[in-house]
């Protein structure tokens, strides 16, 4: 591991163009050799995109893991660049016009009140969070790292400007509350299948997907607001977009089901957007309702 962050390490200093053609490069070789993330990847198109024919959706998952290899080797920019230069290739798209003061990020909206800034899985999200990190301070759920040495590098990179709190899923749902309700705002990654605990089934592309309810539940203990982000790439690797949208009225409402179907048919509207940054290498449909039999192959 020292070594391959050594490695990334050296990278970070290359030309994004340069790196990023890396890094498109090693995904076209990873496509080919790592099969069972390959099907997991083309399962979840097939589901999902049942109107492209098989090589559309081939094509769309070696461009995703083109993409999402990229993404690994350019977060050494994020860790270890300058801010001058971090500013450079991020640009920021606010729904409210432009904030030259705060390099494009709504700082004095997310500050008004209790802010839950919702980042679904897209590749480039920890982009969002280093243009956020640069002007101001926020929190975030954090997976503890098994290697010891990549852990305090993924900590030091996410907290090296601003002050951050990470919290862990063991920490439980009190610290999040607290941080929100002391207006620090909190990073939601609010898509992945954790089961059936916490989760309701709703719609995801036409399909039932055991859905974490916390994002509504959350929102409404603490009167936060909910304003998506979504960080994606720009093109001819000129660096990355990360797009803040209007926070959502009257959510989450009485209803937290259907907050919950609000919330996934939003991200869909975004995946389609951007097809091949998606996370697809994960079984987003791997919990079933009803004991319904697996949808994919394997364990």
């Amino acid at each position: 591991m020292r070594v391959l962050l050594g490695f990334m390490w050296l990278l970070h200093w290359l030309p994004l163009p340069v790196l990023g053609r890396f890094g498109t490069a090693v995904g076209s070789l990873l496509f080919v050799v790592m099969k069972p993330r390959r099907e997991i990847t083309l399962t979840n198109l097939r589901l999902t995109m049942p109107e492209l024919t098989e090589q559309q959706r081939e094509d769309l998952a070696r461009r995703h893991f083109q993409g999402y290899a990229r993404s690994v080797f350019e977060r050494g920019i994020l860790w270890w660049a300058s801010e001058r230069r971090l500013k450079r290739l991020i640009t920021v798209v606010s729904y409210d016009g432009p904030h030259p003061e705060t390099n494009g990020v709504p700082v004095a909206a997310i500050s008004e009140k209790p802010t839950i800034m919702l980042c679904p899985h897209f590749v480039c999200l920890d982009v969002a969070g280093a243009a956020i990190a640069m002007e101001m301070s926020a929190s975030s759920m954090y997976v503890q790292q098994k290697n010891k040495v990549f852990d305090q590098v993924l900590r030091d990179g996410r907290a090296r400007f601003k002050p951050v709190k990470l919290f862990t899923r063991h920490d439980g749902i009190k610290p999040i509350l607290r941080a929100l309700k002391d207006k620090l705002p909190y990073f939601m990654l609010p898509d992945m299948d954790f089961g059936e605990k916490d989760a309701e089934f709703v719609p995801f592309f036409g399909i039932e997907c055991a859905t974490l309810t916390a994002t509504a539940r959350i929102a409404a203990a603490t009167s936060a607001q909910v304003m998506p982000v979504i960080s994606t790439f720009l093109p001819g690797y000129r660096g990355w977009q990360v797009k803040f949208y209007a926070p959502w009225q009257n959510y989450p409402g009485p209803d937290m089901v259907e907050a919950t179907r609000r919330m996934n048919a939003f991200i869909e509207e975004r995946v389609r957007e951007a097809p091949a940054e998606y996370f697809w290498t994960h079984k987003r449909f791997k919990t079933r309702p009803n004991g319904e039999p697996s949808l994919y192959t394997g364990k």
